[in-house]
């Protein structure tokens, strides 16, 4: 497992550095050449390097994660995106209940969602920009690779008569062009008209 965490690490630091970072021992090298004071432990220095780039093109340029790890990093992000969505004071009447009953399921349909994937799971990500007002998004799934939503998770408002203000948590799926409703539960809000969204 160590290995793949040391692999993992050594494509990000090579993406998020490209072309800003020079080892210092290559800096060395050059150096010694300049001078022609070519040693043998800078042999060895080319030798790990010319090593570290082997495995560097050896490993896939894409970053791969296991199930149980993306399945994290999506559950945080949507749990993140959520209490955006919620503002303070929605989030400070229903953040429990949200936790205990509706962000279960959403992290089943994750599971899923991943599960389905035909992509890596590293490709998959939870958009930062839930709706405000009056708007149902929380959150989309996105496949970085292909550009397109694979889900959108939402929340409307529903008046019941005589019952009361519910916040009804749904899903909807590209392999259906996103026109059915798939329900995950309801929260119970008030007699009283709920504020809007992210206050």
């Amino acid at each position: 497992m160590k290995i793949w965490w040391r692999k993992i690490a050594v494509v990000l630091i090579t993406i998020l550095t490209l072309g800003m970072y020079s080892p210092t021992t290559l800096l060395e090298v050059d150096a010694q050449k300049e001078n022609g004071n070519v040693s043998s432990s800078s042999n060895s220095d080319q030798e790990t390097i010319a090593r570290t780039i082997e495995i560097q093109d050896a490993i896939p340029t894409t970053i791969e994660e296991d199930l149980d790890t993306a399945l994290n990093r999506l559950m945080s992000q949507a749990q993140e995106q959520s209490m955006i969505k919620f503002g303070t004071k929605i989030a400070t009447k229903v953040e429990d209940e949200f936790n205990q009953e509706i962000l279960p399921k959403i992290e089943e349909v994750l599971h899923t969602l991943l599960e389905e994937t035909e992509t890596a799971y590293g490709f998959l990500s939870v958009t930062e920009d839930p709706a405000a007002g009056y708007g149902e998004r929380i959150f989309n799934v996105y496949d970085e690779k292909t550009k397109q939503h694979i889900a959108k998770f939402h929340v409307r408002r529903d008046n019941r008569p005589l019952e009361g203000h519910y916040f009804n948590f749904h899903y909807h799926l590209n392999t259906d062009q996103f026109k059915v409703h798939h329900d995950i539960g309801d929260i119970y809000w008030d007699k009283n008209t709920p504020p809007k969204w992210m206050i």
